[in-house]
Formats: structure tokens, sequence, C-alpha cells
């Protein structure tokens, strides 16, 4: 399904009580402008669907090949139900942007299978700076705002499965 055109940020969630969900938001310093309307999307819209202040941790790295290894430093730190990874990767006039964009998203898949929770690939990557304006909160919408959703749907679910599992032995 193509969503060219298509702004992806609407969402509705069940409403559900988050109150003690913790979750972290790594934000790459590289295109700040960008990253820094991404991150704004997704505080806003994790305390606007109730997660608390207090219960969302936040760590800034110099770009986003070192997003996977902020994640696990700030979920280390505070053992986290989610984990965001917010960055932009702009294509240049060489292959870096497909070396990046392909690193970090099995870094966040080896983190999440590895520790058995959700960190959320919020890389905004793009062939010019007009695109990923647009995907920061222009007419594409916000993918920090999908990026918080997701986080919150995944962290509400492994909630709900552990609260109804009746395991014996090793968990």
């Amino acid at each position: 399904m193509g969503t060219k055109d298509q702004n992806l940020s609407s969402y509705q969630l069940e409403k559900k009580d988050l109150s003690e969900i913790k979750i972290g938001i790594v934000v790459s310093d590289w295109n700040q402008d960008i990253t820094s309307a991404l991150k704004k999307g997704c505080e806003d819209t994790l305390q606007n669907e109730g997660i608390r202040k207090e219960n969302i941790f936040q760590l800034h790295v110099p770009g986003s090949f070192e997003l996977p290894a902020g994640c696990r430093i700030l979920d280390d730190r505070h053992n986290l139900d989610a984990v965001i990874a917010l960055g932009c990767v702009i294509k240049g006039d060489t292959n870096h942007d497909e070396y990046i964009n392909q690193a970090v998203a099995n870094g966040l898949m080896q983190l999440g299978l590895l520790r058995a929770k959700p960190f959320v690939f919020g890389l905004v990557t793009t062939n010019d700076k007009a695109q990923a304006k647009a995907r920061s909160g222009g007419k594409m919408g916000n993918k920090g705002i999908e990026a918080a959703v997701t986080a919150i749907k995944m962290a509400a679910l492994k909630k709900d499965l552990k609260s109804t599992s009746k395991r014996i032995g090793f968990s």
C-alpha cells in the first residue's frame, strides 16, 4: 500500500491506564531542526495519551548512527517499557544514508529481540530537506507522533500480556 502524499500521523488509541509506563526518547542532534520537531510531536503525544512527564526519559546523541547505543544506555539506566529512536538521515551524493539507515534499523531490531521490549524506529529517511520537513510536522504529518503511538501500543500490549500470564518457572 503506497503512502505517497498521505499524512499518517492521525491516530486514535484505545483509552488505557498508561500512568506507570516508562518511555525513553533518544534524539539525534544531527539535522536538529528536523529532530527537535520530531521530539516535540513525540513528547506531546506521549503526555496527551497519559504517560506521566516524570516517566519520559530523554537522551541526545550526536547522530543517527549512535541511536541504538543511546537507546541501550537509556534503557540500562531506567529499565524502560519502550524506547523511541528519533533521527533524520537525508540522502547525499554517496550511499552513506543507506548504511546508516540499515545500521540503525538492525541495531534497534536486535535490541528489541534481545531485551523483549519495543525499540521504535523513528528515523526520517528522505531524499532532501523539504521531504524531511514535510515528515516532521508538515503536510505528511510528524513521524515523532507515529513513533510515540507505536511505543504506547507496544508497551501496553506487553503490559496486558504480562498481567494475564500465568507462568511457572523462568519469566
